[in-house]
């Protein structure tokens, strides 16, 4: 066999060579094709249609934080009123599991500002109604419920498995629980608070490394000064503004918005009346002598399982003194004072707000506070014919503040006070239906 020519040779170098470039092109479409498929592997079709208006905003960072999103794990106490709207916007949003822990029940009067439940869900838990509504909103989202009180017991169990808690409870101590059991697993919190028509919002050790919340308040607040929204009222859509605004920090941290360098500690105030204002102040770091996050430390995972921490005595109880029980009576025995048209008189000492929705027929508003000032001008409230022996009967809405006025007029000499026990919400249960409740 002959050898080949030059001319031979070239031409098949020449083919060899666009053989090879045809490869290489192949590669690269299969490089891309193959890219392709791994970035649809982690999103459907659906999804990027439905979180596509947020990954074209500069800010959020595009498809990478939409996919930091899908594998984030977010834990949410409580399904109430800050809970209810941080829910529907991060479930939105495309967190892809979404951890729900409450053991309350949902009641008509839930309604008006915790917007995640609805008319058909009342006596069902908070978290499995949440649920349902998620699981409708966004199928995407892999929903876990707890219908149990977070306690010692099962704090650090549930926590470990979600990388970020937002602590939308109502009670210092489950506020101080969380707080601790999370600094303890580094865990960063976004913590939220609203009451009336004020709220507050703060994200707390941030990274394991910013300040947490015994570092703002190493000692709980007087029980006798936490009002609840039962007592002190709440406006829906400005405890509902603190909720959604939890959820865009959530979002921030996730998509690693904030860093370690650019993080500064701050908590954001906002307050409906008399006009909307919204301030945002700058908190202290880190507290060197903070009792879990300082340097050295006093609490531990082991103190706070076995229960050597105790949240409850350590936030206290309300200090009042009730009044002995012979200075009480029922609803029932005080209707029978009025149906048998027995001389007396009836102070309602509730808020002149709630003396308005609905009060007994006759009773005189004269208000409580922490020390029922108005007791000392109480004649001026009285009829001009009353005597400090006339029959009082006090009551209140739930059966606490009226124990406290008795017993400052029991006092101040007035020995025929009487305490209706329960007050209006025990008297439409045993009495009249047709009192509202609120």
């Amino acid at each position: 066999m002959s050898e080949p020519s030059k001319e031979e040779l070239l031409a098949r170098i020449a083919q060899l060579e666009l053989e090879n470039e045809q490869l290489k092109q192949q590669n690269g479409k299969k490089s891309q094709h193959e890219q392709f498929n791994k970035i649809d592997d982690n999103f459907s079709l659906d999804e990027y249609k439905r979180y596509g208006r947020q990954m074209i905003v500069p800010q959020f960072g595009s498809l990478e934080s939409q996919i930091k999103l899908k594998n984030s794990k977010v834990l949410v106490v409580g399904a109430g009123g800050l809970g209810s709207p941080a829910l529907l916007y991060l479930s939105s949003a495309g967190i892809g599991k979404i951890g729900i822990i409450d053991h309350d029940t949902v009641d008509t009067s839930n309604l008006h500002r915790q917007v995640i439940h609805n008319t058909e869900m009342v006596g069902e838990f908070k978290c499995i109604s949440a649920q349902n509504y998620i699981n409708k909103l966004n199928p995407h989202v892999v929903v876990e419920v707890y219908p149990t009180a977070l306690n010692n017991d099962n704090a650090f169990g549930i926590v470990l498995q979600y990388d970020l808690v937002l602590d939308c409870t109502d009670h210092p101590a489950v506020r101080y629980l969380i707080n601790d059991v999370c600094v303890l697993l580094g865990k960063t919190i976004v913590s939220g608070s609203g009451l009336k028509s004020d709220g507050h919002l703060t994200v707390l050790n941030f990274a394991n490394s910013g300040p947490c919340y015994r570092c703002f308040y190493p000692q709980p607040p007087s029980p006798d000064s936490v009002t609840s929204c039962s007592d002190g009222g709440v406006i829906g859509p400005a405890i509902g503004l603190v909720g959604v605004a939890m959820a865009v920090e959530t979002i921030k941290i996730i998509t690693g918005y904030y860093t370690k360098d650019n993080f500064v500690p701050f908590l954001t105030s906002y307050s409906a009346y008399p006009r909307q204002q919204l301030r945002v102040f700058k908190m202290r770091k880190r507290q060197k002598d903070c009792a879990v996050c300082g340097e050295n430390p006093q609490i531990s995972q082991r103190m706070i399982e076995d229960g050597t921490i105790n949240y409850k005595t350590f936030c206290g109880r309300a200090t009042f003194d009730p009044i002995d029980d012979k200075f009480r009576v029922s609803p029932k025995d005080y209707d029978s004072v009025v149906q048998n048209k027995k001389k007396h008189i009836l102070i309602d000492v509730r808020p002149r707000e709630q003396f308005q929705i609905t009060h007994l027929p006759n009773a005189i508003n004269v208000q409580w506070d922490p020390t029922f000032r108005k007791a000392d001008a109480i004649e001026q409230y009285l009829p001009d014919d009353s005597t400090k022996d006339d029959e009082i009967y006090v009551v209140c809405r739930f059966g606490n503040d009226s124990q406290l006025a008795a017993k400052k007029l029991i006092g101040m000499g007035y020995p025929n006070v009487r305490d209706i026990i329960g007050g209006l919400d025990k008297w439409s249960d045993d009495v009249d239906s047709k009192i509202p409740k609120y």
